[in-house]
């Protein structure tokens, strides 16, 4: 197809997409990276957040983890640890994290040991991840509600 390039998103499990695209905007460590067809080869640390993807004319979004992107010969491979889409996020159960992550942070003090200095750090790391689930959630939601 002329005007796309292909987005391939991969986890341990399993191939999540593997379609041409128009256009992509993933979540990197400081902000965000878009990609239009025809890219230059690059390779980019990935951030947890919302991966945004143009398929027809029609935005999506996806909740990616941490890992990194490599585009070469007009392909956009994503690898992650974990991979999303909004229809398969369980809103009961991202709630139940946000409500863990805050719980955690509430309870850390001044004066911390290493170890809770490192609790302190995977405490936001998970209610960043929680978060960005629900605001993939909500965009599903969203989308449900226009069909």
């Amino acid at each position: 197809m002329a005007g796309t390039l292909t987005l391939r998103v991969i986890t341990p499990t399993r191939i999540v997409l593997d379609e041409p695209v128009e256009s992509v905007r993933i979540p990197v460590l400081d902000g965000s990276l878009g990609v239009l067809p025809r890219h230059a080869p690059m390779v980019a640390a990935l951030g947890a957040g919302l991966l945004h993807y143009k398929s027809n004319g029609v935005e999506k979004v996806l909740f990616v983890s941490e890992g990194f992107a490599d585009v070469r010969d007009n392909v956009m491979r994503v690898v992650t640890e974990a991979c999303e889409p909004s229809t398969d996020i369980d809103e009961k159960r991202a709630r139940a994290a946000e409500a863990r992550a805050r719980e955690r942070l509430a309870q850390r003090g001044k004066g911390m040991t290493g170890e809770q200095a490192i609790d302190a750090l995977r405490a936001e790391a998970a209610l960043r991840r929680a978060l960005m689930r629900l605001k993939v959630f909500e965009y599903g939601s969203r989308e449900r509600v226009r069909t």
